[in-house]
């Protein structure tokens, strides 16, 4: 059985659930990773999470709105995986600066960062979004007409 959501408010509760279990496995490795105080990285983290559930928002709307003109609806591991491959591409262009930043490092080092924190992040997503859609079902973007 299955949590039917309506489209908006599926994105919505998906893009909370993902940036709260992210938060949560996150914030202590940049805490040990970057050995800055703790409320620091929290801040970080936070700021981060909210530019990525911004970011998760409008991606989801924009992948969603292309996968619905596909002939097939079906989420295969190709088509997560150039989901998770998408989002963190567009998402690593807006944090890295952010990164630097915060952080006082070049952009060489918040991209290298960006890059560990980005394969952790590919895994999660893959199976996030596989997970999300064995609980709320498939989007509706993805539902085609018998026959």
């Amino acid at each position: 059985m299955t949590l039917s959501l309506k489209p908006q408010r599926r994105r919505v509760v998906q893009a909370v659930l993902y940036e709260v279990f992210a938060t949560a496995l996150v914030a202590p490795v940049l805490w040990w990773l970057f050995d800055r105080s703790p409320l620091s990285t929290l801040a970080l983290t936070l700021s981060l999470s909210a530019i990525a559930l911004t970011f998760n928002f409008a991606f989801n709307a924009l992948f969603e709105a292309w996968e619905a003109r596909q002939p097939s609806g079906d989420r295969t591991w190709r088509r997560r995986a150039a989901h998770g491959i998408g989002f963190e591409i567009g998402l690593g262009l807006i944090v890295v600066p952010v990164m630097a930043w915060w952080l006082d490092i070049g952009l060489w080092e918040a991209l290298l960062a960006d890059i560990g924190i980005m394969l952790f992040f590919l895994g999660y997503t893959v199976v996030f979004t596989w997970c999300f859609d064995r609980v709320f079902g498939p989007p509706q973007s993805t539902l085609r007409p018998a026959g």
